[in-house]
């Protein structure tokens, strides 16, 4: 008698630069209350390079989509590392236009700090170091990093996820991905990725929130 065969779920891997965003992705899984499962794999602050590394090493079995997110802080700063980051802009392309799975680059400009503070109503865009410290009464900005319950906190009280996508929408973009989601059968297609390094605060966020049907 065969055994009856195993239906794979299907699912996203999220790759992400640190543990805040870890934290906060890990714990969103968590609450989703869908049935797509999230797969994330914390990157440890590494660069570019581990990025595209850590990707192309990474199954594509079962999986709907990739999504890298990655702090654009480092491409200004750091010559080889922007040498770095266009390889792994490259590569996703690469694949999307294979028709492989679906690689979407999302970059929080400057960091995902940034982005953490735009939960919050009274944040009005000041820097993220002080606000962290002064405002939100933190030691210092790596104590809050390291907050394991990080999404949560972004979403008590008033704070929400949504301030911080409605704030994003219209913001200055590095990176925007231009798809189409046919959610009834999980088809997804990356048609073109825009690049504007010269964008300042901003993020593409939303493309991921959008994808996963949160």
């Amino acid at each position: 008698m065969s055994r009856p065969k195993r239906e794979l779920r299907k699912k996203f891997i999220v790759f992400c630069e640190g543990d805040t965003e870890f934290h906060y992705i890990d714990h969103m899984r968590k609450n989703q209350g869908v049935e797509i499962s999230l797969q994330v794999v914390n990157m440890k602050g590494g660069g570019y390079r581990n990025f595209l590394n850590e990707i192309r090493t990474k199954a594509n079995t079962n999986c709907l989509a990739k999504f890298i997110i990655v702090d654009a802080d480092r491409i200004h700063s750091d010559p080889g590392e922007k040498t770095g980051f266009m390889e792994l802009l490259e590569y996703c392309e690469l694949q999307n236009k294979k028709r492989s799975v679906p690689h979407f680059l999302i970059v929080n400009n400057p960091d995902f700090e940034y982005i953490a503070c735009l939960h919050i109503p009274a944040y009005k865009g000041q820097k993220t170091a002080a606000y962290i410290q002064d405002q939100l009464g933190f030691k210092n900005v790596a104590q809050f990093k390291n907050k394991e319950d990080i999404y949560a906190y972004l979403n008590r009280n008033n704070n929400s996820y949504q301030i911080m996508l409605d704030r994003i929408q219209e913001s200055p973009k590095a990176v925007k991905n231009r798809y189409k989601v046919k959610k009834k059968t999980f088809d997804i297609e990356i048609k073109k990725t825009e690049l504007n390094l010269e964008a300042q605060r901003g993020s593409n966020l939303e493309e991921f929130f959008d994808v996963i049907q949160w």
